[in-house]
């Protein structure tokens, strides 16, 4: 075996390899995207409804450090509305217009980026993956050819072809098994990611109207 062909056969080794950490990134990414997203998320419409209303009760009386004291407590310093109610307390002077666009920019930039950061890691993943495939198809069919080109020089065994054959078609394979689940787990993700926002939009839109009355009153 010549020392193209050993190298061809230690690439394929790489190959394997770099395609085995491209899947497990790619679901690390996932789960937690997953895990950010429930963290964020009130849970269900029920809880968000019963924490509003504990919020705009305190909001009657001017009770904001109520108001505070509740959105840091366990059940809730951790989600997404919480946080931003916290802020808008802590910025009452500056007045609703301001206020409303400080929440507006502080959601974009410190929850929806962070999501959107590891979005691109496993859209880039969902790339890669067969990417790698399609360099270890390339890859062996090279190998494959240049035994063809040796085989009445040295005898080459055909079973050695189809070993390079297959590692050619199964790593094409590789790429798309890890691509396709990626790309579905992907944009389940997304769906709950234009939840989680569509629900920040409704929950901050409900507290706005009692902020206006308490910070006006």
């Amino acid at each position: 075996m010549d020392a193209k062909q050993i190298f061809l056969e230690y690439f394929g080794y790489i190959i394997y390899a770099a395609m085995a950490l491209a899947a497990m990134a790619g679901l690390a990414c996932i789960a937690i995207l997953n895990r950010n997203v429930k963290k964020k998320s009130m849970g269900s419409r029920a809880n968000s409804d019963a924490f509003l209303e504990e919020v705009s009760m305190y909001l009657e009386d001017r009770d904001f450090d109520a108001v505070v004291e509740l959105c840091d407590s366990p059940p809730y310093w951790s989600k997404a509305v919480p946080q931003l109610i916290m802020v808008a307390i802590e910025n009452k002077k500056l007045g609703l217009t301001k206020v409303r666009r400080m929440l507006a920019e502080r959601f974009e930039r410190e929850i929806l980026a962070e999501l959107e950061y590891t979005t691109s890691w496993v859209i880039t993943v969902v790339k890669s993956a067969p990417m790698l495939g399609l360099l270890g198809t390339v890859t062996g069919m090279i190998s494959a050819f240049g035994k063809i080109a040796a085989m009445q020089e040295t005898g080459t065994d055909p079973a050695q072809l189809a070993n390079d054959i297959s590692f050619a078609l199964l790593t094409t394979a590789y790429g798309l098994a890890i691509a396709i689940p990626l790309v579905v787990l992907g944009n389940k993700i997304n769906v709950q990611i234009g939840k989680l926002q569509d629900s920040v939009q409704d929950d901050l839109g409900r507290f706005l109207n009692d902020f206006e009355r308490a910070i006006r009153s």
